[in-house]
């Protein structure tokens, strides 16, 4: 008998239809690997098989039910967290990511994807519909912040369709979305310097960008950079790549 797990946030999609539509979206541009990300009971699983595939998961019992249920041999399904798992460790550097991702990592999760962004070239994800608007915002709406100007710096990130609540066992408080990500030709700024300047001006989203930015007042010309006297909510991504540029000069 399987027993849910409430530390590993485990909600189950339970309608064939819906995982055929996700497991469809994956396109195989560039790419003939897929990662699933907590196959769980295996509903994706089932249509992922005819492709190269690989499956991690952190919960053992169902590691050996997803064994006996799709005779996946061992070198195929990995006992980890996602978010300790480096993709080198399997010499892995070309692959898509798909999953239902747990409500509760599902920022850590997207982190982890832009950690390891130059070896996947797309990702097909089930969000809580609240993170699903968030990555997919622009500027202007409320919903735009740190997640969306990453994550679309790096990705083209399109909004799929919503998923009602009673199609998961146990029934979650919230609806889900399914997105997709697909990763956009070179971005010529740093990653991390990009990183540092986002988290900086969405920490304090009302101020003016002449003011939440004093952390790199040292750079030579400051006060000339395009942009100081907007915020951060009404800069676009395209506008935040060329203010990181500024910043690393």
């Amino acid at each position: 008998m399987l027993f849910l797990k409430k530390k590993f946030d485990q909600y189950f999609l339970k309608d064939q239809n819906i995982a055929k539509k996700i497991v469809n979206h994956l396109s195989f541009e560039n790419y003939n690997t897929v990662v699933e990300v907590g196959p769980g009971l295996g509903i994706l699983t089932q249509y992922l098989l005819i492709h190269h595939v690989f499956f991690i998961e952190i919960d053992k019992q169902l590691i050996s039910f997803l064994k006996k249920k799709f005779l996946i041999s061992n070198n195929k399904i990995i006992h980890n967290d996602f978010l300790k798992w480096n993709p080198e460790e399997i010499k892995l550097h070309n692959f898509a990511i798909i999953g239902n991702f747990p409500y509760k990592i599902s920022s850590q999760i997207l982190f982890h994807i832009l950690k390891y962004n130059q070896y996947i070239p797309e990702c097909i994800g089930m969000f809580q519909k609240e993170v699903a608007k968030r990555i997919t915002s622009h500027k202007g709406k409320k919903t735009y912040g740190i997640l969306s100007v990453l994550i679309q710096t790096f990705y083209d990130a399109k909004y799929l369709f919503t998923v009602k609540k009673k199609v998961f066992f146990p029934v979650p408080n919230v609806e889900s979305a399914v997105i997709s990500l697909k990763r956009k030709n070179e971005t010529y700024c740093d990653k991390n310097m990009l990183f540092k300047c986002v988290k900086t001006a969405f920490n304090q989203r009302r101020k003016k960008l002449k003011n939440s930015l004093q952390l790199f007042k040292y750079v030579p010309n400051f006060n000339k950079i395009p942009f100081l006297n907007k915020r951060a909510e009404e800069l676009s991504v395209k506008e935040f790549i060329q203010l990181t540029r500024e910043i690393e000069i």
